[in-house]
């Protein structure tokens, strides 16, 4: 049967390829049979012997007609069908040609897109030939298309770039390829493509001129570069600068401190204290311009380490308390009592934050004071830390401002109070650092508030969320304050009532006398600023009517309480700025305790109390400085001569290393090494490394070492312990940090002995 189909298929083919032969066959045929037929009729009927009957002649031809008619019949009726078939077919075709053609065009567009674009196409077989290659690729090539295809040309590679693969499996790669026109970089993106169904996949290469590109790149890093090796060469500028700034600034300022402590005539003092307060400035200038380079370079890094959050903002406010004091400023803190006790951060950028928010308060207000309040955030983990004053305030135009390097409010300001510009920008890229945001809000005339938002997680050290005092509990209890000034007066009062005491603030004498009968109070807190004479009054009639009576006054104004029959009228004294601890360890005082001596030195706080141990007990220490500059050997000389210490001076390593082997063998080793880091022959660095070489395997305590640096760089700390130092001092030499070292290694040498 198949075989029958496909001689069949074989013959209708054969008929539709050479169509007139088969008509001129089927002509011969219908000729042939008609006519033997016809002749085959006619001559039977003539014939004599034929039986001719016109009636059954008659009967057969009209049979045979009928037979014709039917034959016609069915002829056309398949003609009709042939016919829509025909058509149909012809449509079909139509719509085939239509869409063949359309498919040519496309395939030409694409052809001719592909030849004309600017990227590098080209496709291999699996074996490497080319079986298509763009006018792009046979341009760069120099070579024609029918050259190219089947032939397995690579251009040639002068550098193979990095390569990379994508999930996809597409590999990208770089290459610089040599032309007539030069080295030019290809960026190549291969990967394998089915072109027919049926026939091996193919390796489709395209190629970017990616020339200017690249070299733009490296352009761009070479001028990053050399910004680095600029930002490299501008911080060793700025330490060196730093270093040579600072040695004869800690000459000025140390000198002045000196020759303030001497007998002089109020003209003497007056050009004195202006030294200091010039150097001072300068030196608060240095410290601006490293923190803005060392932000600017990237290098500011923030430690997470715990730390008292009160205690923080309580030593702010009594670092700044004597320059708002000069100004008749009020400044007072407050701390929320929902706060953690310890919190996790960087403590001294948060420190140099608010210092700096506080320090312009102070600046920029005249009448009034400064607030510092520290309260919960919008947020979990979150503090926010307010710096409000009642100062010149700022104009809403410039409050985005003034947050930009080297800006101010306008320039009046700029000429009426100084400063660089500087802080508010260092302050608000630090916050930014910690995560925190900076806000403002001020009113001209009225004052400023800035908000400072940290995230500050509690330490989560039970033994550090124990208070360090018992909060009093005051509920039920009367407490009056008596102050002219409100500040601190309503934040004093705050606390209070979250202590649970019904506080009543007063700012009149008169009215709080006329006040104190009316009741009996726990206490009654007098303001110093009403007056000597109007708080011994009120001290006075307070005696009849409350179980406390505590004068407020600042340092400055202790001398002005004398000694008299009225000082018995209280029971305690604080000192402004108020502790928290202090404030309750007043409250819950005995009332049969009477207040101390004004005159005497019983008066003194208990810091002033451990200072003053702490100095007698520094006493007497050998000390073997090692300092090059005549100056501030001699500053060292006289600042150890008066806290009582004998100081050894060597002008470089050499010598400083000698001494110390001298002493050594002597019996009479010295009690601590002050290093400065930069001296000839032999610097500080490496003198304390011989030094604790020495050292090494010797029985006995090894001799402290501070290095003495105007170097305020990270990398130089790292030095110095790397070195075997065990702590450093920054010049210019701050006096009560060098006491403290001290005092802290004279405890330590009279506990071992």
């Amino acid at each position: 049967m198949g075989r029958f189909f496909r001689i069949k298929l074989r013959i209708r083919r054969f008929a539709r390829r050479h169509s007139w032969l088969v008509f001129t066959v089927r002509s011969l045929m219908i000729f042939s049979a008609a006519f033997g037929g016809a002749y085959g009729f006619i001559s039977g009927s003539r014939s004599e012997n034929s039986g001719y009957d016109p009636h059954a002649f008659a009967i057969g031809a009209s049979f045979l007609f009928a037979i014709a008619c039917v034959a016609l019949a069915t002829l056309s009726f398949r003609l009709r069908l042939m016919r829509k078939k025909v058509r149909k077919i012809a449509l079909h075709n139509e719509a085939l040609a239509d869409r063949n053609w359309e498919l040519q065009e496309a395939e030409q567009r694409a052809r001719s897109l592909f030849e004309s674009q600017g990227d590098l196409i080209v496709l291999r077989d699996l074996e490497g030939r080319i079986t298509f290659a763009n006018d792009a690729y046979c341009e760069l090539a120099e070579q024609p298309r029918s050259a190219l295809i089947g032939s397995a040309f690579a251009l040639d590679v002068i550098e193979q770039g990095d390569t990379a693969r994508e999930s996809n499996g597409t590999r990208i790669h770089d290459q610089k390829i040599a032309t007539a026109l030069g080295p030019r970089w290809i960026a190549w993106r291969e990967g394998l493509v089915r072109s027919d169904a049926g026939q091996p996949a193919e390796l489709q290469c395209v190629g970017r001129d990616v020339t200017d590109r690249t070299a733009t790149e490296r352009a761009l890093g070479e001028a990053r570069d050399h910004a680095d090796a600029a930002n490299r060469a501008k911080s060793r500028f700025l330490a060196m600068a730093s270093h040579e700034i600072r040695t004869p600034l800690n000459g000025i300022i140390g000198m002045s401190g000196l020759l303030l402590d001497t007998p002089l005539t109020p003209e003497q003092m007056t050009y004195a204290k202006a030294v200091k307060t010039s150097g001072d400035a300068l030196l608060s200038l240095i410290e601006e311009l490293l923190d803005y380079s060392k932000i600017e370079a990237g290098k500011i890094d923030l430690e997470q380490r715990p730390f008292a959050l009160a205690a923080l903002i309580e030593d702010i406010t009594e670092l700044l308390a004597p320059r708002a004091q000069a100004r008749k400023l009020e400044i007072a803190a407050y701390v929320d009592d929902r706060l953690p006790m310890e919190v996790v951060g960087d403590a001294a950028r948060l420190r140099q934050v608010l210092l700096n928010l506080a320090g312009n308060a102070i600046k920029f207000t005249s009448t009034g004071g400064v607030a510092l309040i520290v309260e919960p955030g919008i947020w979990p983990n979150e503090i926010s830390f307010l710096v409000r004053d009642t100062g010149i305030g700022i104009a809403p135009e410039a409050q985005q401002r003034i947050f930009r390097e080297f800006e101010q409010a306008d320039e009046k300001i700029a000429r009426s109070y100084g400063g660089t510009g500087l802080g508010l920008s260092i302050s608000e890229r630090i916050v930014k650092r910690m995560g925190g945001r900076i806000t403002l809000e001020s009113q001209p005339g009225v004052g400023s508030t800035f908000e400072v938002s940290v995230p500050l997680a509690a330490s989560g050290d039970k033994d550090s969320e124990q208070r360090t005092f018992a909060a009093p509990d005051l509920a039920g209890q009367s407490i009056m304050l008596v102050s002219p000034q409100s500040i601190e007066a309503s934040l004093v009062a705050r606390r209070l009532q979250r202590w649970g005491g019904q506080t009543c603030m007063i700012s009149d004498a008169a009215v709080a006398q006329a006040l104190l009968p009316e009741r009996s109070w726990h206490a009654v807190l007098l303001d110093h600023a009403l007056g000597a004479a109007d708080i011994e009054l009120l001290g006075e009639a307070a005696r009849h009517h409350a179980t406390q009576r505590i004068v407020m006054f600042t340092p400055a104004t202790r001398h002005e309480l004398q000694p008299s029959s009225a000082s018995s009228a209280f029971t305690g004294y604080l000192v402004k700025p108020l502790r928290a601890a202090s404030l309750a360890a007043r409250l819950t005082m005995a009332p049969e305790v009477l207040a101390p001596s004004l005159a005497g030195d019983a008066l003194i706080e208990a810091p002033d109390r451990a200072e003053t141990s702490a100095t007698a007990a520094a006493r007497g220490l050998s000390i073997l400085v090692a300092e090059d500059n005549e100056i501030n050997a001699l500053l060292m000389r006289s600042l150890l001569a008066r806290l009582g210490h004998h100081a050894v001076i060597c002008t470089n390593g050499e010598e400083a290393l000698e001494s110390w082997l001298a002493a050594k063998s002597a019996g009479a080793p010295y009690d601590l090494v002050l290093m400065d880091l930069q001296m000839p022959q032999l610097d500080g660095i490496e003198t304390t490394k011989q030094i604790r070489a020495r050292e090494a395997g010797q029985p006995g305590r090894h001799t402290p070492i501070l290095a003495l640096t105007a170097n305020t760089l990270v990398e130089d700390r790292y030095a110095c312990f790397e070195a075997g130092m065990d702590g450093f001092l920054i010049k210019p030499l701050d006096r009560e940090k060098l006491a403290d070292a001290l005092a802290g290694l004279a405890a330590s040498r009279h506990l071992a002995a």
